[in-house]
């Protein structure tokens, strides 16, 4: 059950005093804020989900924050993005926590409804807010209040090696059933496609596919269940069964990443955070990226990103405030997109040529426009256990597509108390 506004703010102003008491434990219990000349002063922890391609930049660009506010010290601490939402919430209750997290979109309101981060309206870390994409900003409101800022933004795509797509004389794939169709001029391959059978975020774009959603969070309604879930594991399995495509359900992304990068499958669907990675595999000029392929009833793709908060918690809320002001900036996204090839959050960013020009941008810049915008709320990230491991089953061939889609749509509506 969601907590009120009011609610989430006792619970905020019990951790500020919390922390007020706190012991020197390490966590976010740091001294700091304005001096007597008004200047930010002490430490502001960072904890970065970024992956290891992407970690050096966004630590060269955190530690950088201290050249405009040398009496701030930045410990960066990259975490990385496995096991990430737990651990900041076990943190937060402990009072140790980051003073700064960045959040996978779906755990925002996760945390806000818990009273884990700080209210940010009316705050500095808020500048120029009109300049977020709609859809980004929409990803950081928790019942009418702002609890963190966009970072990124992203979603999926097809990767594919235009290399062996041109040996097989085969076109860029446009649905599934175009995958089902190349097996053939594949023949020398392990399978056309590799389909990420263990993190089930990559299944979104199959149940989009055929209509269909995890959720209908306006009407409170579980549509797992529905025809097009059951249709969309169909797919799926069709996918695995005529040769398609190869899946592993322990370590797909590594499988996956060193598949395409051997030139074992020539077809992967992948984000934006993979670029990088997927040109040093097969060279920048094989490398070519399309919308996910469509399945029987449409095309689509989740939106995704990452956004940052503050602990509420935090015992330096004003460094804190434009740390994460700094972070957001248009200066700093756009460099991140430079570097990078990350997506930006900011509309003027994409005015900038060096941005515009970016091959993935210009792919990516309007695949999010219409990605399909995922259900904010607390539970949203709860939900794909239990898609993961039913799917996982069926792949297993211990449940059919049917069964897989109504156990799912059961341990949804335990999970939603009162949900049909």
């Amino acid at each position: 059950m969601r907590r009120s506004i009011g609610t989430t703010a006792v619970i905020a102003a019990l951790a500020l005093a919390a922390t007020a008491c706190g012991s020197d434990d390490g966590g976010s219990n740091n001294a700091g804020g304005g001096g007597a000349d008004g200047e930010l002063s002490g430490t502001v922890t960072f904890w970065d989900t970024s992956n290891e391609t992407e970690a050096a930049v966004f630590k060269a660009v955190a530690e950088e924050f201290s050249e405009e506010h040398p009496d701030v010290e930045v410990d960066y601490v990259n975490i990385g993005w496995d096991g990430a939402q737990d651990r900041f919430k076990n943190a937060a209750g402990a009072n140790e926590a980051p003073d700064v997290m960045r959040t996978e979109v779906a755990w925002v309101s996760d945390f806000a409804s818990l009273g884990y981060l700080q209210p940010l309206d009316g705050t500095p870390a808020l500048d120029n807010e009109d300049d977020f994409l709609e859809q980004a900003w929409a990803s950081t409101q928790y019942e009418d209040a702002t609890y963190a800022v966009p970072q990124v933004i992203d979603t999926l795509a097809l990767f594919y090696n235009k290399q062996l797509l041109d040996d097989a004389g085969v076109e860029v794939p446009e649905s599934l059933e175009d995958i089902k169709n190349s097996v053939d001029a594949f023949s020398d391959l392990e399978a056309p496609f590799y389909l990420r059978g263990d993190d089930p975020y990559w299944f979104l774009p199959y149940i989009y596919g055929e209509g269909g959603d995890l959720v209908d969070a306006e009407s409170e309604t579980v549509t797992i269940g529905d025809p097009s879930g059951v249709a969309a594991f169909e797919a799926v399995q069709d996918l695995l069964d005529s040769g398609a495509a190869i899946t592993d359900t322990v370590d797909g992304w590594d499988n996956m990443m060193g598949m395409f990068a051997d030139g074992d499958v020539a077809m992967m669907i992948n984000g934006p955070w993979a670029i990088n990675d997927a040109r040093e595999g097969i060279g920048e000029e094989n490398l070519g990226v399309a919308p996910v392929p469509a399945g029987s009833e449409t095309q689509g793709a989740p939106q995704g990103g990452w956004n940052y908060g503050v602990y509420a918690g935090s015992g330096n809320l004003d460094a804190s405030y434009e740390f994460v002001k700094y972070m957001s900036s248009a200066d700093v996204q756009q460099r991140i997109t430079e570097e990078l090839s990350l997506l930006p959050t900011r509309e003027s960013v994409y005015e900038i040529d060096s941005v515009s020009s970016n091959e993935m941008v210009e792919f990516f810049k309007p695949a999010v426009e219409v990605a399909q915008e995922r259900a904010w709320i607390p539970e949203a990230n709860s939900l794909f256990d239990p898609l993961g491991e039913e799917v996982e089953a069926m792949l297993l061939g211990q449940a059919t597509a049917e069964e897989t889609a109504e156990t799912i749509a059961d341990r949804y509506r335990g999970l939603l108390d009162g949900w049909q």
